[in-house]
């Protein structure tokens, strides 16, 4: 017996599907592997070498522990925001609504530059902050603040569609059958709220690694203290020293992958959790 076709609204997939590795290959498999073979021109050694200087491992601290904190911190506030303009009514909510995409349209020198005028010694905030002892603009908190500023959006945005489905009638039969409040968040709502909620933190997390424009107006770029790996990367392609900041670039690579499969479990965790419900 010949097997049955399903017959396809556009014909000819074995073209169309060739085009588009042509084309993924093209902008993404070449200069991606371009990377790794430049990479290679170091060695073993040379690799482990370039990506294990001082100035490098400091600025991968400074890369991966802020970019962890602003998710971790986001992830919170995030869910308390998402919480409050999905749950309550009232004035001025579509204003915060349409605020929280902001990070989304500016531009990130824009970010950068308003971030560095308000956090600056002289700046609103800056000036009242550095009256305690305390500074922002210039420093390591400089960075993790720009990494929260950036990356809130992500979180928002994946909780609350969960949020908008989740019927109020759940916890309100959760609490007839004589829950309190925080068994009913413990138990019927936060367990809902966790594929999601872990969704956003690894958005968040891998948006932070790759910021640019915001961080490098506030951070100070100081080498061995305010220095984030891809200025470290620009500053190595401005040295001419190509085959080091392709082996840098490997590494922020390669935890780019790692990070968005873990975004892909979640995200099919959720979808089945969210079907399942």
């Amino acid at each position: 017996m010949l097997a049955l076709r399903r017959p396809s609204v556009l014909p000819g997939f074995g073209p169309t599907l060739g085009f588009a590795l042509l084309y993924l290959s093209l902008i993404v498999l070449i200069p991606l592997a371009g990377l790794f073979v430049r990479s290679a021109e170091l060695g073993v050694e040379g690799f482990f070498a370039a990506v294990s200087t001082p100035r490098a491992l400091a600025a991968f601290r400074l890369t991966f522990g802020a970019s962890l904190l602003a998710a971790l911190v986001n992830a919170f506030f995030g869910l308390l925001l998402a919480w409050v303009l999905t749950r309550y009514r009232f004035p001025g909510r579509r204003v915060i609504d349409g605020l929280v995409d902001l990070p989304f349209a500016l531009p990130t020198a824009v970010a950068g530059i308003a971030l560095a005028t308000l956090y600056a010694p002289n700046g609103w905030i800056g000036s009242v902050l550095d009256k305690v002892g305390l500074k922002i603009a210039y420093t390591p908190t400089g960075v993790f603040v720009a990494l929260v500023f950036i990356s809130l959006p992500f979180v928002v945005r994946t909780i609350q569609p969960v949020l908008q489905d989740l019927e109020p009638e759940i916890e309100e039969a959760s609490a007839s059958l004589g829950a309190d409040r925080w068994q009913t968040w413990r138990f019927v709502v936060f367990p809902v709220l966790l594929p999601p909620l872990l969704t956003g933190f690894a958005l968040a997390f891998a948006r932070a690694l790759g910021e640019y424009g915001s961080v490098i107006f506030i951070a100070g770029n100081l080498p061995g203290l305010s220095e984030i790996v891809p200025l470290l990367i620009f500053i190595q392609l401005e040295q001419y020293q190509y085959a080091n900041a392709a082996a840098i670039a490997a590494v922020m690579l390669v935890a780019s992958f790692i990070l968005l499969l873990l975004i892909n479990v979640l995200q099919r965790w959720t979808a089945k959790r969210h079907g399942d419900e």
